[in-house]
């Protein structure tokens, strides 16, 4: 587990509860000596502080992106509404927590996260045009392979597991992301943006005005 920190003293607290919960961690305080770990490490997760000095979580996160890197990411941020914005620019990040945090909210953050990733050990799933091997981990829209997060893949997993069924944004936070009111539902819809973004006309998600989301053929 690599954690990216430039606060010493929420750096050891979150290594202190980590460690707890049974997880290595390497600790790194700057942008440049994160995306050397990662590359060296292949860390397990990445909990990534967004306002490191000189190269910030934000481009860390889009370098590993860029680089094929999917290992999953979680943010640490300082103000809500900056992680919405960046969520909606498709950077890439599985899940983020906000400050001040509780440790042990953060340490369960990450095995929801961790949990997501592995997922089960096989299933083809296939709605219209989409199809997810949950083995595999991989998603393709007719031929083409579509490279998600685990988070984006959890959600449209659940989705498709349960063709038309409708979920509210509440139902899928408890179900994908592991709790129901901590995140907010716009979470949900910023993710349902991303996924349709990715998947453009083939994209399987329908809104259900008032109710939530389903993912349907038709």
């Amino acid at each position: 587990m690599l954690v990216v920190e430039d606060e010493p003293a929420i750096a050891e607290l979150v290594a202190l509860y980590l460690r707890r919960d049974g997880f290595g961690v390497h600790l790194e305080s700057s942008g440049d000596a994160a995306l050397a770990a990662v590359r060296s490490l292949s860390p397990v997760a990445v909990v990534l502080d967004i306002g490191l000095p000189v190269l910030n979580g934000i481009e860390v996160c889009r370098a590993m992106r860029a680089a094929g890197d999917w290992t999953p990411v979680l943010f640490v941020t300082a103000r809500d509404d900056e992680v919405d914005r960046l969520l909606g620019l498709e950077l890439g990040a599985d899940d983020y927590i906000t400050k001040p945090f509780s440790p042990r909210e953060l340490a369960l953050r990450v095995r929801t996260v961790l949990r997501r990733a592995s997922g089960p050990v096989s299933d083809v799933l296939q709605v219209g045009a989409v199809r997810l091997d949950v083995g595999e981990r991989r998603a393709f829209a007719g031929d083409d392979e579509v490279s998600l997060t685990s988070t984006e893949f959890g959600l449209l997993a659940h989705l498709m597991k349960n063709p038309r069924q409708v979920f509210s944004r509440e139902q899928l936070l408890s179900a994908v992301w592991g709790y129901s009111s901590v995140a907010g539902t716009r979470t949900v819809d910023v993710h349902i943006a991303q996924l349709r973004a990715k998947f453009g006309a083939s994209s399987p998600i329908r809104t259900v005005r008032g109710v939530g989301y389903s993912a349907d053929a038709s």
